[in-house]
């Protein structure tokens, strides 16, 4: 793979990591709730507007067009285990920006993806 087709893999791992911790920040700022009929609108409004939700919203929206570029360039074989980088990533920010336990299973599995994501990659 080129520079240019990491890049644009790497940059969509992390708006997709990025989309999951600004969900996670405005669903934290909502709070639990029950779906339920009367729950809809308000707890749908609330959704809505919550900036973090909007804002991941739109990661979402910008990794599925660099993630169609790299679809472009690569197999799929190879380049949708890259997407696991992405649980690296989303497991370390909630440690840090959430306060997430970080277990030494967790770390063990960190580990086993980072052996998995080099061997698919290897030529």
């Amino acid at each position: 793979m080129t520079v240019v087709v990491w890049s644009l893999l790497l940059f969509g791992v992390l708006l997709n990591a990025s989309a999951q911790l600004f969900l996670k920040f405005g669903m934290d700022r909502i709070g639990e709730f029950s779906f339920t009929l009367a729950n809809i609108w308000p707890i749908g409004w609330k959704v809505a507007t919550n900036y973090f939700v909007i804002l991941g919203l739109m990661c979402y929206v910008i990794s599925v067009v660099v993630w169609l570029m790299v679809l472009s360039r690569v197999p799929v074989g190879l380049a949708y285990p890259m997407v696991s980088i992405g649980y690296i990533v989303t497991a370390i920010a909630g440690y840090f920006l959430l306060g997430e336990t970080l277990t030494a299973t967790r770390v063990a599995g960190i580990f086993v993806i980072i052996l998995g994501v080099y061997l698919v990659a290897k030529p």
